[in-house]
């Protein structure tokens, strides 16, 4: 069932069924702190979702543009860094790189690590051209081989995976970007940072319940592409 960050009408949100189960009111725990434990597990959950499976490129549901940003291609330029997308969220990782030549045809890039280079990298692909291999020095931050010969206005394209849509105290019918199966976590993990805050009783109740979302959580993440048939190849070696 989808949960709201706050209902206090029907009493059902995540900020009124993590007060009933911890048995306290607003002023032994906040909204604002609420708030601040269901933006850390909403991390973990990110976390998860994007280490699980990189055929699924994991996004939260409630960011309103897709995790594509546009750059200049910068002639002589070999390294850029794409640390937010337009909307101000900070990016994880990145996917894919595309670019644009002169004429406006798009190529995609090969990945490419320093380590499977022979040659001394300031010698490696040194004139400058049509960029062919990015290597990832930093989960957001590239660096191009060869770099452009020319300047080009919107000449890179980055795909990437970035941090959920945050809650702030003030959201009412707003809901966790994720599959409402995985929306109890965010109650039994606010609950849990409150009782282990307050010293509550109940604490070891919810390190259980915590437990048991943590391993609901990574099982969805675990294998949720039911529509992609899974393949075995076999390791064939040659005996000649």
């Amino acid at each position: 069932m989808a949960i709201p960050f706050s209902d206090s009408t029907n009493n059902s949100g995540i900020v009124e069924q993590t007060r009933d189960i911890m048995r306290v009111d607003s002023n032994q725990w906040s909204t604002q702190k609420i708030t601040n434990s269901c933006n850390n597990w909403l991390d973990k959950l990110t976390g998860y979702a994007i280490g699980a499976d990189r055929m699924f490129q994991w996004d939260d549901t409630n960011h309103t543009k897709m995790p594509i940003g546009t750059t200049e291609l910068t002639a002589g330029q070999s390294d850029y860094s794409f640390l937010q997308d337009e909307q101000g969220n900070a990016i994880v990782t990145l996917t894919r790189i595309d670019v644009k030549d002169s004429s406006g045809n798009w190529t995609k890039l090969k990945t490419i690590d320093e380590s499977g280079i022979d040659v001394a990298l300031d010698e490696y692909e040194k004139i400058d051209g049509i960029p062919k291999y990015y290597d990832k020095v930093a989960d957001n931050v590239i660096r191009l081989y060869p770099a452009s010969a020319s300047t080009v206005a919107g000449g890179i394209k980055f795909y990437f995976q970035r941090t959920g849509s945050y809650f702030v105290a003030t959201d009412t019918t707003k809901e966790p970007g994720v599959s409402p199966l995985l929306h109890r976590g965010f109650i039994i993990a606010s609950a849990y940072d409150g009782a282990m805050t307050l010293g509550l009783d109940n604490f070891q109740i919810l390190v259980v319940e915590q437990q048991k979302e943590e391993s609901k959580m990574i099982d969805y993440f675990a294998d949720r592409n039911e529509d992609v048939i899974k393949r075995m190849i076999p390791k064939v070696e040659s005996n000649r």
